[in-house]
C-alpha cells in the first residue's frame, strides 16, 4: 500500500491523458483507498473540477478483471520511480509483486493451442450467413507516401460458405484458402457482408457490426474497459500490434441508423475513458483478420460473444451507467447517522437544500431576497433568523440592473450594516435574457463551477417557468431543475413565486402559491408572506402611512415549525415587529379580518357566503368536521351549529361532520 502511494506521488497528473487519469482512480478504488486520495492528487492539475472525482468514483462498480494498483506502479516506473528504495536495489525482505498489467487478458495463446484455420472459421460463422459475400485483403496492398503498407480493395465476391468449406478442406494451410499475404503486413477482413460488386459503403448489404479500436491504452486496459463497459462484442481480435479489434453489435436497419448508432457508441466510449479511432466508423471498414501473422506476431481470435448480447440489450446497460443516479446502499453501511448539512439559515434551511418564498404581487419579495443576500454575505440575522456567513449568487430576472444595484445600496444603508463583504454578493442580471429554466441551469452550472457559492437565489421563477403551472407532472419536472442546482453545486437553491388570484386569508400558508400543489410539497422549506389587516387604532399609530404589516408562516421539512414572524415593510427594508402589536392582527381575506372592528356587524348573507368559502377550502372528499370549521372561522362550535340552521338545509350535520345536502 505504501508503494502505491509513493508511486502515485511520482506521477504528474497534469501530464496524463484523461483515460490514464481514470485508470488511476479505478486502481485506487480497487485497492481500497478512499476517493479523497484520488481527489487530493488530482488537484495538482489545472483541469481539476470540484466534485468530478466523487461523481466518477461512484461509477466504478467493480469488474471481474479490474484495474489494480499495478497500473499505478507501472505508470510510476515508466517515469523513473524505483519501487525498492532510493538505490533501486532489492532488500532481503522485499517481495516481487505481480503488477496486474495483463489482468483480464490472457495474452498470446500457446503455440500448441493456436489453430489459425479454426480462428477464421469461427470468425466467419459468427459474423456471416452462409450466402453472405465476404471482403478481405491479403496481397492486394501498396505503400503510401510515408512508406506504410495500405490495403486496397482485395477480394469481395466469395461467400462465407465457400470460404469455410475451403478452410475445412485445408485444415493445416490457411493460405490455400485466402492466398499468401505479406508476412510483415498481415491481412484484413470486412466485418459486414458486401454485394460482390465493390467495397464501398453502398455495397454493404447488412449493417450488423461496427469496429471499436484504441491504440492509446495498453492491450490489457483496452480489454478491461471493453468488459467494464459491457460492449456487445461478437468477436475480439488481437491485431498483432498494439490494439484489440472489437467487432461490436450495431444491428442497424439502414446506413443512416448505422451512422447514428456508431456516433452514439463512440461518444459514449470516449466519455468513459476509452480514446478510440474514429476513422473506423464506416460499415465497409476493414479489420484485422484472425488466423494470420504480422511481423512474427499473431492476429488471433482472443474471445467471442462477450458483454451484452445485442445493441438493444447494451442500451439498457448504458442507461444504467448514464443516469447519474446514486448507488443503492444498506443501512448497515453506516455505523452511526451521518451529519446533516450545516444550517445556512438557522432553524429554516440547510446548505444544499431548497427554499421557496411565496407571496402576493408587489409584496416586496425581491427586497426580502436581497436582504437575505446581505444577511448571508455579512453573517447577520434575517427576519430574526441567524444566517451563516457565505457567498451568494443573486439571479435577477425582473429588475433593471441599475435599479437592482441601487436597491442593494439602499438596503445596506437602511439596515445600518457596514458594507464589509459585498464581494460575497454576485449579481447575474438576466432581465431581457431569460430562457426556460431547463436551458438556463446548464449555463448557470458552467458559470458557478469552482466559485464556492453557498446559495443561489433565482428571482422570480415565473420568468423561467416551463410548462403549465397547474399541471403537477410538468411542475414536478420544472422543480427537478432546482434539485440539479443543489446536487451539482452543493448550494442552497432559493426562489420565489406569487400567490394565486383572490383572497388568501382563508387558505393554509402552504396552499397560497399559484398553480400546482407541487410548489408546496417540493421545497425543503416554504416561507409564505401575507399582508395583515390592521385596526384603525393601530393604523393611527403609524409614523409612516406607507408602511404595511405582514406575517411570515412556514412549512419545514428538516426543522420543527417556527412561530409566525410578524414584520413591517417600510421601503426599502422589512423590520420585525418587536412590540407584539401585530401578533393579534388577522390576515387579509380571513374571517377574522371581516370582524376586525365590529365583529357583531355581519349580515346573514355575509355569514352564509363566508361559511361556503370555508367549506370549499377545507373539504376533503366532500366533508368537513365541525372542529375544523370552527378553528378556521375563529368561532365556537355552537356558532357553527347556529349558522347551519340558518342556511336552510344547504348542508347536513351528522356525527360532527358537515356534508353538502343531497351528496
Amino acid at each position: 500500500m505504501e508503494n502505491i502511494l509513493s508511486a502515485l506521488k511520482s506521477i504528474d497528473v497534469a501530464k496524463l491523458t484523461r483515460a490514464d487519469w481514470i485508470s488511476v482512480g479505478m486502481a485506487l478504488k480497487e485497492e481500497g483507498y478512499p476517493c479523497s486520495v484520488w481527489d487530493d492528487w488530482s488537484k495538482n492539475d489545472v483541469r481539476y473540477h470540484t466534485g468530478e472525482c466523487e461523481r466518477i468514483w461512484k461509477s466504478f462498480r467493480g469488474n471481474p478483471a479490474p484495474v489494480t494498483g499495478g497500473t499505478i506502479i507501472q505508470m510510476a516506473k515508466d517515469r523513473g520511480w524505483t519501487q525498492f528504495g532510493e538505490d533501486g536495489c532489492m532488500a532481503w525482505d522485499d517481495t516481487i509483486e505481480y503488477d496486474g498489467a495483463m489482468d483480464g487478458f490472457l495474452g498470446f495463446p500457446d503455440p500448441e493451442s493456436w489453430d489459425p484455420v479454426q480462428d477464421l472459421i469461427t470468425y466467419l460463422e459468427l459474423l456471416f450467413e452462409p450466402e453472405d459475400r465476404v471482403g478481405y485483403v491479403t496481397t492486394d496492398v501498396w505503400h503510401d507516401g510515408e512508406g506504410r503498407w495500405v490495403p486496397s480493395k482485395g477480394v469481395y465476391d466469395r461467400t462465407a460458405a465457400e470460404l469455410i468449406s475451403s478452410l475445412r478442406r485445408h485444415p493445416d494451410d490457411i493460405g490455400a484458402t485466402i492466398g499468401d499475404w505479406h508476412r510483415d503486413v498481415g491481412a484484413w477482413i470486412r466485418f459486414n457482408p458486401v454485394d460482390g460488386n465493390g467495397v464501398r459503403n453502398e455495397n454493404v448489404t447488412r449493417f450488423k457490426y461496427a469496429l471499436v479500436e484504441s491504440d492509446t491504452l495498453p492491450i490489457s486496459e483496452q480489454d478491461i474497459l471493453y468488459r467494464k463497459l459491457e460492449l456487445p462484442i461478437a468477436a475480439l481480435v488481437h491485431s498483432g500490434g498494439k490494439s484489440l479489434h472489437a467487432i461490436v453489435h450495431i444491428d442497424a436497419d439502414s446506413y443512416d441508423e448505422y451512422r447514428k448508432r456508431v456516433d452514439f457508441l463512440y461518444d459514449f466510449l470516449e466519455k468513459n475513458g476509452l480514446s478510440i479511432d474514429r476513422q473506423n466508423r464506416n460499415p465497409s471498414r476493414l479489420s484485422r483478420m484472425p488466423g494470420v501473422t504480422r511481423n512474427g506476431n499473431r492476429q488471433y481470435l482472443a474471445t467471442v460473444n462477450t458483454g451484452r448480447k445485442s445493441w438493444i440489450d447494451w442500451l439498457d446497460f448504458v442507461e444504467g451507467v448514464s443516469d447519474e443516479l446514486p448507488q443503492m446502499e444498506t443501512l448497515s453501511e453506516h455505523a452511526s447517522p451521518p451529519q446533516p448539512p450545516e444550517e445556512l439559515i438557522t432553524g429554516i434551511l440547510r446548505r444544499g437544500h431548497k427554499m421557496l418564498i411565496s407571496g402576493q404581487s408587489k409584496s416586496g419579495k425581491s427586497i426580502l431576497l436581497m436582504e437575505l443576500c446581505i444577511s448571508i454575505a455579512e453573517g447577520i440575522q434575517w427576519l430574526g433568523f441567524q444566517c451563516k456567513k457565505g457567498k451568494v449568487l443573486y439571479v435577477n430576472l425582473e429588475i433593471d440592473p441599475a435599479s437592482a444595484i441601487k436597491r442593494f445600496f439602499d438596503i445596506y444603508s437602511a439596515l445600518g450594516v457596514p458594507m464589509n463583504n459585498t464581494n460575497s454578493i454576485v449579481l447575474w442580471n438576466l432581465r431581457g435574457h431569460a430562457v426556460p429554466l431547463d436551458k438556463l441551469v446548464p449555463k448557470l452550472l458552467r458559470r458557478v463551477r469552482d466559485q464556492h457559492f453557498d446559495a443561489i437565489i433565482i428571482d422570480p421563477i415565473y420568468k423561467v417557468i416551463t410548462g403549465d403551472e397547474n399541471n403537477a407532472s410538468e411542475m414536478g419536472a420544472f422543480c427537478n431543475q432546482f434539485d440539479k442546482i443543489c446536487a451539482e453545486t452543493g448550494c442552497s437553491a432559493i426562489y420565489c413565486h406569487h400567490h394565486s388570484k383572490g383572497a388568501q386569508g382563508m387558505k393554509r400558508a402552504m396552499d397560497r402559491a399559484s398553480g400546482s400543489g407541487v410548489f408546496a410539497r417540493d421545497p425543503d422549506a416554504q416561507l409564505d408572506i401575507i399582508q395583515l389587516e390592521l385596526t384603525e387604532t393601530l393604523k393611527n399609530t403609524l409614523r409612516d402611512g406607507n408602511a404595511t404589516a405582514w406575517r411570515m408562516e412556514s412549512s419545514l421539512r428538516e426543522f420543527k415549525p417556527v412561530q409566525p414572524v410578524n414584520f413591517w415593510f417600510d421601503y426599502p427594508v422589512h423590520r420585525v415587529d418587536k412590540s407584539g402589536a401585530l401578533s393579534m392582527m388577522p390576515t387579509e381575506g380571513s374571517a377574522q379580518a371581516r370582524n376586525l372592528d365590529n365583529p357583531r356587524c355581519k349580515t346573514a348573507d355575509d355569514a352564509a357566503e363566508e361559511f361556503r368559502t370555508a367549506f370549499d377550502v377545507l373539504n376533503i372528499n366532500g366533508s368537513v368536521t365541525v372542529k375544523d370549521m370552527s378553528e378556521y372561522l375563529g368561532i365556537v362550535d355552537k356558532t357553527v351549529y347556529a349558522r347551519l340552521k340558518k342556511m336552510g338545509g344547504e348542508y347536513v350535520l351528522k356525527g360532527g361532520v358537515i356534508t353538502v345536502s343531497g351528496h
